[in-house]
């Protein structure tokens, strides 16, 4: 019996251990990636395409255009006509963020607006923790708003 006794010990143990994990704290991970997300969009209203890059991953993809954008070389020469002069063409900000419970990825979406704050579209963005406090896009994609009037 004391042969069986301490691998079932062991194994109890193993098990309390898990169970007393910390759940990841998703509140202050939503709240990284939403500050994160929004010195993102900063960096269009203050036209700065060099911050602009250090936001994006280095395997990112972005669907803007025709084809699908991949690798941050291309996304932000790409990108660097947004960047060209005083006012910016338009500015976003999220409205929705989610984080997995592993505390690793993130999805951030909301609404995207012309110069004069009229709503022209909604972007979704998925974010990669890369380090401790380090979040990277890796996937982007905006898409236009319908006009109602139109139908």
């Amino acid at each position: 019996m004391s042969r069986l006794r301490a691998p079932l010990i062991a194994l109890l143990a193993g098990l309390a251990a898990c169970a007393t994990q910390p759940k990841p704290d998703n509140d202050h991970a939503r709240a990284q990636v939403e500050a994160t997300e929004r010195a993102f969009a900063r960096t269009m209203a203050d036209r700065n395409a060099d911050a602009f890059a250090g936001f994006v991953a280095e395997d990112a993809v972005f669907f803007t255009g025709a084809r699908p954008l991949r690798g941050r070389d291309r996304i932000v020469a790409w990108w660097a006509k947004y960047f060209v002069g005083a006012q910016a063409p338009f500015s976003w900000q999220p409205d929705t963020v989610e984080v997995l419970d592993s505390g690793t990825l993130a999805s951030s979406s909301g609404p995207v607006f012309d110069p004069a704050g009229k709503l022209i579209g909604r972007f979704n963005s998925i974010w990669r923790l890369e380090a401790p406090g380090a979040w990277r896009i890796i996937f982007d994609r905006g898409e236009p708003v319908c006009d109602d009037k139109a139908n």
